[in-house]
């Protein structure tokens, strides 16, 4: 299981990014963050055709599976959409991995026994 953003696991930090620019200024070790998809669909495809890792928010199956299309690293979903999206990408060996935002280490658990890729915390966002 991934887990980003746990004090005691050294990980990396996604950046929120709205432009080129702001792409171009992120750090190396940092992962850039679009949302929502519908709004980042050029900004995903900058990225994918620029070898950048990122990872983008989603709110469907549908957006889960374009951001698999488009080459995303991680998307970002509540853990309802994470259930319904996680055996689809099991089905079609997604690439892209599925986290669920989480705010409490107590969540880990319960994610960890749906069978979802991975957890990130609200600290890890900046």
């Amino acid at each position: 299981m991934i887990i980003i953003g746990h004090p005691w696991i050294e990980s990396s930090r996604f950046r929120k990014v709205f432009s080129k620019d702001d792409i171009e200024q992120s750090k190396s070790e940092e992962i850039v963050l679009l949302e929502p998809l519908v709004d980042s669909v050029e900004l995903a495809k900058y990225c994918q055709s620029n070898d950048i890792p990122y990872a983008i928010t989603v709110n469907s199956l549908n957006e889960a599976l374009f951001a698999n299309a488009l080459d995303a690293s991680f998307m970002i979903c509540k853990e309802e959409e994470a259930l319904l999206i996680q055996p689809i990408a099991e089905k079609y060996l997604f690439d892209t991995k599925v986290l669920v935002l989480i705010h409490e280490e107590k969540e880990i658990v319960k994610i960890a026994r749906s069978g979802i890729d991975g957890v990130i915390f609200v600290e890890a966002i900046c």
